[in-house]
């Protein structure tokens, strides 16, 4: 790699350990040199070292140049609340979001009243962890990834770091996917390849610069998006195509109200494994009840309202009860320009041009929905071990960027089935995650005052970590006997609903599989090692 320097040993480095202090600062790599394991900006660029002089360029251009490294308090200026609130605003006023909505008409079959139902219940639940952990970037100045050790240990967090890399590029994909097709519907000579790397190479000059402009540009960003929906809302209710879909009965309905909580639940609390990195730059005099409730009124206000307005829309759709062929211009640009062509059946035909327009901010909304996926890609593969940290975070961030569009561009007609897909399995993980993270927080450090974030950086003091691998098995266990997925149908997951489709429980069966086994292994791990 070449930014690698073999005396950066992180692993086998204390953040007391004055004795080879002097050694990383002529390296010009992150110091730890003081008691807390803060590390102080200007440490970056000492040294004449390919990783200082490359961190000396950054800095020219007003780059972030830290990572994974704890933040100190005389560093952490950010002091306005609201920028939490906007960063999750903007990242979810997104034609993503509305996508969400969509799903539960053409695949889920539901009605409007239990949908609408769904979608609310399921968002209150899913951003709950996001707004927890939220919480706990002013208290510690730590990445959400480096908080995972005090629950998985040092290595077993790099398991979670794993998956939350596939994580940030699977939704990056699936995000820029929707974007192409809505700058496609607009105009059909645009390859979709073309649509992809516009997004995407927007969405890298933004998180390129790090936090501070990755907020700044979330502080605004969710106006014309917003603007955009209100006008898709107010056609949309004067053309009177709404239609109330009733409510079904029975074990399909059953199956099918659980399945697609599953994707809103997926999608919301997918920004869990990312929530502190952006409340790190917060002092630690912070409110936790203050930063709690930004987030929480980030998230929810975009998340329902896009959410329901695609349900809306959906209802629209009509199709041949025998054959199953759209009979109207909704379902019919939907087959064919899926999110874009059932917007552009709203906003085209009284608008024209100015339609046109509308869409295309709307596909380059897709920018703010995946900042936060770009920047903490890089956050996460710097968790993956030394040399990975040696490498700075905008590097990492162009690399992810290359990697989701090779993905993207390939799979780009196959969106539907893999947005519902992929939703499913990124929120299983999380689900395990969560079972795993909250009881270890309340149970066995029994609130904040069971942390030392001195310790942050020395892997024998942390937790073995072998308990919440364990656990994370079981977790998996769980969600394989509960999904309901096409490719596959759990054992409890096949009684419920209709037997070909089943129900998805994998969820709250991943959760819970999760949370027991690790609270019987914890307590046993914890009696033994002391840690």
């Amino acid at each position: 790699m070449g930014m690698i320097k073999n005396d950066y040993d992180i692993e086998g480095y204390s953040p007391t350990d004055t004795e080879h202090a002097g050694k990383f600062i002529l390296s010009g790599l992150p110091v730890y040199a003081d008691e807390t394991g803060a590390v102080p900006g200007e440490s970056f660029t000492i040294g004449n070292s390919l990783y200082a002089r490359t961190q000396r360029f950054a800095g020219k251009w007003s780059i972030e140049q830290r990572g994974i490294e704890r933040v100190p308090e005389d560093e952490r200026t950010d002091t306005n609340l609201a920028k939490v609130g906007t960063m999750w605003l903007a990242a979810n006023m997104v034609v993503s979001s509305f996508a969400i909505g969509v799903l539960a008409v053409p695949v889920f079959q539901l009605g409007f009243v239990d949908a609408l139902l769904t979608i609310l219940f399921i968002n209150l639940l899913g951003i709950t962890p996001v707004c927890f952990f939220s919480t706990f970037g002013p208290v510690f100045g730590l990445r959400q990834m480096v908080l995972s050790r005090f629950y998985f240990g040092w290595y077993g967090t790099k398991i979670i770091a794993i998956f939350n890399i596939l994580a940030c590029v699977g939704w990056s994909s699936v995000n820029v996917i929707v974007g192409a097709q809505l700058l496609q519907a607009v105009n059909n000579d645009l390859p979709g390849f073309a649509g992809v790397i516009i997004i995407a190479a927007a969405t890298f000059l933004v998180t390129l610069f790090g936090y501070k402009v990755v907020h700044y540009y979330e502080f605004y960003s969710w106006i014309p998006s917003f603007i955009i929906f209100l006008i898709v809302l107010g056609e949309f209710a004067h053309s009177g195509a709404f239609v109330n879909i009733p409510m079904k009965v029975g074990n399909s309905e059953a199956g099918s109200v659980l399945s697609f909580a599953s994707s809103v639940f997926g999608f919301a609390t997918g920004w869990t494994s990312c929530a502190a990195d952006y409340t790190v730059y917060q002092p630690h005099t912070v409110s936790r009840v203050k930063a709690f409730a930004w987030t929480w009124a980030g998230l929810i206000f975009p998340l329902l309202f896009t959410e329901m307005l695609g349900l809306a829309v959906a209802t629209a759709m009509t199709y041949d009860p025998v054959t199953f062929e759209p009979t109207n211009d909704y379902s019919r640009l939907y087959e064919s320009s899926h999110i874009g062509g059932l917007l552009a059946a709203v906003l085209f035909p009284p608008f024209g041009r100015f339609g046109q327009f509308c869409l295309v901010v709307l596909a380059l909304s897709i920018i703010a929905n995946n900042c936060p996926n770009m920047y903490s890609v890089g956050l996460s593969l710097q968790v993956l071990g030394r040399w990975t940290q040696a490498v700075p975070r905008f590097i990492w961030t162009f690399v992810g960027t290359l990697v989701y569009c090779a993905i993207a561009i390939p799979g780009y007609t196959h969106f539907e089935s893999v947005l519902e897909n992929f939703m499913l399995v990124i929120g299983y993980w999380l689900a395990i995650y969560e079972g795993i993270a909250l009881p270890e927080h309340f149970i066995f450090k029994k609130g904040i005052q069971g942390y030392d974030p001195a310790i942050y950086t020395t892997p024998h003091l942390l937790p073995p970590g072998i308990a919440a691998t364990a656990a994370f098995c079981f977790g998996v266990f769980g969600a394989v006997m509960g999904m309901a997925q096409v490719w596959f149908i759990g054992p409890i997951g096949k009684h419920i609903g209709t037997p070909e489709y089943g129900g998805d429980i994998g969820f709250p069966l991943a959760f819970c599989f999760a949370f027991v086994s690790y609270c019987a292994l914890r307590a046993v791990e914890k009696s033994k090692f002391g840690r």
